[in-house]
């Protein structure tokens, strides 16, 4: 069976006191609705598609940036999430898959459960709608189950007393053909507390129609939604646990696993060892073999086998490393290419280059690659031997197995196998430094007297 996945994201998130729509503020260090469209991705869902609202170009640019085929549409009126969904109806009107509904700021259900709600729309029911058993149900809608049969769900401002009983609670997410859903959703009325449009009222109209409707069971942890700045933190400490847990079971070495951040798509091989207070930005992804030292920040990078990163590197989008490649402590490196074996020792900057296999990058190297105006790239060959405090001006091509002396700046390109020297020649004059420090200490004197 087909199936598209509905997020609903055109909420304001008045409580979140920001000027950012809800969706886009980050778990993970991405915008939270991108969890949501993961989901998407890993049931392999035919179609995405995020219903945008106050804050829409943003939330639409954010949501084409995580799948550029993801179809957006609006919710011009904010009149509840059944009238959010009814948005969608022409883009599905010939679809003849289902319809799973998610929420941008629901970021935590898990592809099982999703899956399983798959399964129970395979089983003849028209509508599955997601359950949890909640210790606290006092602001949730409640749902009325007879044996396996979902009659109706129930929001808690509508609830009788008897019904504020019940602990089995909705999570908002739904599954239903895309014809039945809108079918359904044509005969929602407004007459209630908010005066909205409920999608929960399709289930109580669905069974008047005589149509099965169930309700599958998760745990609560999975439906937590952010609303607040305080959500939005325990969202996130419950993603970071969730992520240290997984490393650690998929054979990562984490010293002081509480103390290293993870972005919601970092991917580490088994064998690799992270040293404490590390933090990783999206799109890293690490290979057997390497250690990762304490204080080290990651992001948009590849490191291969065997490599040593740090302590206190940072490595920005567009690194490569290759196998046995070394970082050292205090490093920077963006938009580069590190080759096997190669060396970048502390204190140096690298940008917009290459640096072949075997090569030695001096402390206190920098790798001048900004005009002011302009990116320019800097080719260094295999083998080669930059000495300390050396400056290199892109543009520049430093070819194999050459040596630039200590202290040098280069400017042009260097032959193979030729040794660069670019500073001026010491001089040495006899007895002038003992003169100047014994002025020095005169004018302190004088100063000092008056």
């Amino acid at each position: 069976m087909s199936t598209a996945v509905l997020i609903l994201a055109a909420g304001h998130g008045s409580r979140m006191k920001s000027d950012r729509p809800k969706v886009l503020h980050h778990i993970g260090s991405v915008p939270m609705l991108w969890h949501a469209m993961q989901r998407a991705q890993m049931i392999k869902a035919d179609k995405t598609i995020v219903v945008v609202g106050h804050g829409g170009e943003a939330v639409e640019k954010s949501a084409k940036t995580f799948d550029k085929n993801t179809d957006i549409i609006w919710q011009k009126q904010q009149k509840g999430t059944g009238h959010a969904v009814q948005q969608a109806a022409d883009i599905l009107k010939d679809f003849a898959g289902d319809v799973i509904i998610l929420y941008g700021d629901t970021p935590f259900i898990r592809p099982q459960t999703l899956r399983a709600m798959q399964n129970a729309r395979a089983a003849g029911n028209s509508v599955v709608v997601l359950g949890f058993e909640a210790k606290d149900p006092a602001k949730y809608g409640r749902l009325m189950m007879e044996g396996d049969q979902l009659d109706a769900i129930i929001e808690a401002k509508d609830c009788t007393e008897a019904q504020l009983d019940i602990t089995f609670c909705n999570s908002g997410v739904i599954a239903a053909p895309a014809k039945t859903l809108f079918s359904l959703l044509n005969d929602m009325r407004n007459d209630n507390a908010s005066g909205e449009f409920y999608l929960t009222d399709i289930v109580a109209i669905a069974r008047a129609q005589g149509l099965s409707c169930t309700a599958i069971s998760c745990e609560q942890a999975e439906t937590q939604g952010i609303n607040s700045r305080h959500d939005l933190a325990t969202a996130e400490a419950a993603f970071q646990q969730s992520a240290q847990s997984a490393a650690l079971d998929n054979g990562v070495t984490l010293t002081a696993p509480q103390s290293v951040h993870f972005a919601f798509d970092t991917d580490i091989a088994p064998d690799v060892t992270i040293e404490p207070n590390v933090f990783f930005g999206p799109g890293v992804l690490i290979q057997s073999g390497t250690t990762i030292h304490a204080f080290s920040h990651l992001e948009g990078c590849h490191i291969g086998p065997d490599c040593q990163i740090g302590p206190y590197a940072r490595l920005r989008p567009g690194t490569t490393l290759k196998t046995a490649a070394k970082v050292g402590n205090f490093v920077e490196i963006k938009a580069a290419d590190i080759k096997e074996g190669a060396k970048v020792n502390h204190l140096t900057y690298v940008g917009d280059a290459a640096i072949g296999a075997g090569t030695n990058i001096g402390a206190g190297t920098i790798f001048c690659n900004y005009d002011g105006a302009n990116k320019y790239h800097i080719e260094v060959g295999n083998r080669v031997f930059i000495g300390s405090n050396s400056a290199l001006v892109a543009p520049l091509t430093i070819k194999d197995d050459a040596f630039v002396a200590t202290g040098s700046v280069i400017t042009d390109n260097v032959p193979d196998a030729a040794l660069a020297i670019a500073r001026t020649r010491q001089i040495n004059k006899p007895g002038l430094g003992k003169r100047l420090m014994e002025k020095a200490k005169a004018i302190k004197a004088a100063k000092t007297s008056k």
